[in-house]
């Protein structure tokens, strides 16, 4: 019995950061204000004549109430950073293949994910729970650009 609970304890330590504080549950249409939901920009037109013109990615607003939020995201993985066994930065998008097709989402429908322990590589087709702080801070990188950043906190296997 005394196994169990010093067992327990030590479970309770180690997944601490992602249950010990509170998180708020996000839905990716959180992450556009309300007017851009209602009036949404013109999503751009692929003009599939000519194979080299690519359009631009949609600007979309932030919420900028969701600064410094700490957050739990559900999506997709897109590995930017990291070696065969772990991943340490990555997009979250909302859905698979999202950055892979041609535009991108709007750029308030990525998510740039620094999460130095590293995501293990395993299965990236499936989805997954990101939990971290968010920041309304932009990130570039060549695949597209993303309007928030999260400092990960970890990173799980999609369940309900």
């Amino acid at each position: 019995m005394k196994t169990a609970k010093i067992w327990l304890a030590t479970l309770a330590l180690l997944v601490a950061p992602a249950w010990g504080d509170d998180f708020t549950l996000l839905e990716w249409d959180d992450l556009i204000p309300m007017e851009e939901r209602l009036n949404p920009p013109p999503f751009p037109e692929v003009n599939h004549e000519d194979e080299f013109a690519i359009p631009p990615q949609p600007i979309g607003k932030v919420v900028p109430s969701l600064n410094g939020q700490k957050v739990r995201l559900p999506g997709f993985v897109v590995p930017l950073e990291g070696d065969s066994k772990a991943i340490t930065t990555f997009f979250l998008v909302p859905y698979f293949g999202a950055c892979i097709h041609v535009p991108p989402p709007p750029t308030n429908q990525i998510v740039y994910v620094d999460f130095p322990k590293g995501a293990r590589v395993d299965d990236l087709w499936d989805a997954v729970w990101v939990t971290g702080t968010l920041r309304t801070v932009s990130a570039s990188h060549e695949v597209a650009n993303a309007s928030y950043s999260l400092e990960g906190v970890s990173v799980e296997p999609y369940d309900l």
